[in-house]
């Protein structure tokens, strides 16, 4: 049992990574505050995994909802081991198209939440000596053209990460980051189908995009994430990680010819 006993907030878990990590999270003997908008999802999610979760519905675009929400954890299990910003929201934006309305919803919910939820829960990781692991994306780096205000938060994120990660080292709090690639999620799923792709398209991905010759699945996702909420890590703080099939920088995908 490598978080025998932890007491875990996962953001946005009650479908996709932020599921999948509670899932593992609970397998491996964690308490876990599972947390989603969808309060009858969150239930039976409570309900299959047992005794050791509990559930809290609040929307983060609330500002005052990341108090909540560590007032929660530690009211249900005494304390608060570990910290994973997951929870985000991806809409579809360009310059021509990101108003300011859009972008201050994306920004409260993706950059503005787990900047407050890591200032919320810091107090109560000092005396646990815990962990906080933000779930960024790829497109932080500089994304994609229809992804603009949402590759921008996911940029901020990851600059959060690297700057906390060196301003609470010596308060005994690690702070690292994923970068995740392409995820077949429930979600991404959906997008895909609603963008007019046939039923089969996961099947369909080129392996300049999916070397495996499939996407990341959640589940993996989350035996990684396992690795740096757990005291296994200690002391290692300020990390980027990539998860990816290829390279971020020095990529060089097959010179196909059909």
């Amino acid at each position: 049992m490598r978080l025998e006993n932890k007491a875990i907030l996962v953001t946005g878990s009650t479908t996709g990574i932020g599921e999948a990590i509670a899932r593992r999270a609970v397998a491996e003997g964690a308490h876990v505050l599972i947390h989603g908008r969808d309060e009858q999802r969150g239930q039976a999610l409570v309900h299959e995994l047992g005794g050791r979760c509990a559930l809290h519905v609040d929307d983060i675009a609330d500002s005052q909802a990341p108090q909540r929400m560590i007032d929660a954890v530690v009211k249900a299990f005494g304390k608060l081991d570990a910290l994973v910003n997951n929870a985000a929201t991806v809409q579809r934006s360009n310059l021509e198209n990101t108003d300011a309305a859009l972008f201050d919803r994306i920004m409260a919910i993706n950059l503005r939440a787990p900047m407050l939820l890591v200032q919320a829960a810091v107090p109560h990781l000092k005396k646990t000596r815990g962990a906080v692991l933000n779930i960024g994306s790829l497109n932080g780096y500089c994304g994609e053209a229809n992804l603009l205000a949402y590759s921008m938060s996911k940029g901020g994120l990851l600059t959060m990460s690297r700057n906390l990660g060196d301003a609470l080292a010596f308060e005994g709090v690690r702070v690292n980051h994923f970068n995740v690639g392409w995820v077949l999620t429930p979600n991404e799923y959906h997008v895909k189908i609603a963008d007019g792709l046939p039923s089969d398209w996961p099947d369909r991905v080129p392996r300049t995009k999916a070397p495996a010759g499939r996407l990341l699945k959640p589940e993996e996702i989350a035996a990684a994430a396992v690795y740096w909420i757990s005291d296994e890590s200690y002391p290692i703080s300020g990390s980027i990680v990539d998860l990816e099939q290829h390279p971020v920088v020095g990529r060089n995908p097959p010179k196909e010819v059909t």
